[in-house]
């Protein structure tokens, strides 16, 4: 799956299960709150069954003749009898704060119900009736709730995958097309470009002829294209070619690439400055130095002025490359290391090379700093070594 893919279908899946999860969320909350009151209702109707009959009872010991009056115990609930002015006469319980404005109140986990006593019985206007609320149903009713959420949202995840995966499915094809595309044209473009810069060679080495300057735009024009193809074919190749990590020569490269860039530095007719120190190595593959160096340096050219100065330090340390060229917004630096994205549209290319020396930096854990002002230049430093 391409990194693109998988940035796609992970942005999917967090908006796709942030919505599911809330809707869910939402739904079972409320499937929960009223569940749980039905629950509490029924513990209500039982209570209020309870107290119609205690009721009766009052009512049979209030006719009573005998002396001695028993008063009811039922071992489901306690019970107490109030005056008109709610104070307390009897009963199995002594509680306080009984709110008697409300047939039913919870407190402290425990369910009370108050029932007017109309006549008044032994001198009885209401019956209290106090019952703990019985929490099993409830907790068995608030597990089912959630492994029932659990279960959806796993279910949803899968569903989730698989339509994002279906969605990003035309991205993908896309992608792969463009692949083939990109490594058909660069093995066209090998050989065509292969013998033009080879020929160049040779009729510079064998033959006095008229024309430089044009021979050296042929040149530059090949180079350029020598180097595109070379980026193209390392974006193909970068997850599946075999790198040969060992000491490299960094000094010698960076003159040997230097001169390779030397025609384009002078039709431009800028001022090298180099302080190269010698033999300077460092643990990294000879393809990605090439394109590490190769991206910096056609960078710095391409966007500096003409009759500008092109500064390149090489330490035990780092690396760095300053132009006095164009410069850039700070917009324009925050995304320079997005494949397809340039700096300046003014200038050709396919915004490509930056997107390789971030990828060549970040594997091998190099520090990359870019500092830039508009009109001013650029400077690259990328260090190895703390």
């Amino acid at each position: 799956m391409l990194r693109s893919e998988k940035k796609s279908l992970f942005r999917f899946l967090v908006i796709y299960m942030i919505t599911t999860m809330a809707l869910f969320t939402l739904a079972s909350t409320l499937f929960f709150t009223y569940e749980k009151h039905r629950l509490l209702d029924e513990q209500r109707d039982v209570l209020k069954t309870y107290a119609e009959d205690l009721s009766n009872q009052i009512r049979t010991l209030h006719q009573s003749t005998h002396p001695t009056l028993a008063y009811p115990i039922n071992k489901h609930y306690h019970s107490a009898l109030f005056d008109i002015d709610k104070a307390y006469i009897f009963g199995d319980f002594q509680a306080e704060n009984i709110d008697f404005t409300k047939p039913y109140h919870i407190k402290d986990k425990t369910l009370y119900h108050v029932k007017p006593v109309i006549p008044y019985y032994l001198g009885a206007a209401y019956i209290v009736l106090k019952s703990p609320i019985n929490r099993a149903p409830i907790q068995k009713l608030f597990q089912h709730t959630i492994l029932f959420l659990l279960v959806a949202l796993f279910m949803f995840l899968i569903l989730g995958y698989f339509l994002g995966r279906l969605f990003t499915a035309p991205m993908r094809q896309s992608f792969e097309k463009m692949n083939r595309f990109i490594q058909d044209t660069t093995h066209e473009l090998n050989t065509p470009i292969s013998t033009i810069l080879t020929n160049i060679e040779l009729l510079d080495t064998l033959y006095e002829c008229e024309g430089k300057e044009e021979r050296k735009r042929i040149e530059i024009a090949s180079k350029t294209l020598s180097r595109l193809y070379d980026d193209m074919t390392y974006l193909t190749l970068n997850h599946e070619y075999h790198r040969e990590v060992k000491q490299y020569n960094i000094s010698q490269l960076l003159r040997e690439r230097i001169a390779y860039f030397s025609t384009m530095i002078e039709t431009k007719k800028i001022h090298l400055v180099s302080k190269i120190d010698e033999n300077i190595s460092i643990m990294i593959d000879e393809n990605d130095a090439i394109r590490l160096i190769d991206n910096l340096l056609s960078n710095a050219i391409k966007y500096n002025r003409q009759k500008g100065l092109l500064t390149i330090t090489l330490t035990q340390q780092s690396l760095s490359i300053e132009d006095s060229g164009i410069g850039m917004h700070k917009e324009a630096l925050e995304k320079i290391f997005k494949r397809f994205e340039r700096s300046n549209d003014s200038e050709g290319g396919f915004g490509i090379g930056m997107d390789i020396v971030h990828q060549i930096t970040t594997y091998y854990n190099f520090k990359i700093d870019i500092q830039s002002k508009i009109k001013l230049g650029t400077k690259v430093s990328v260090q190895w070594e703390k």
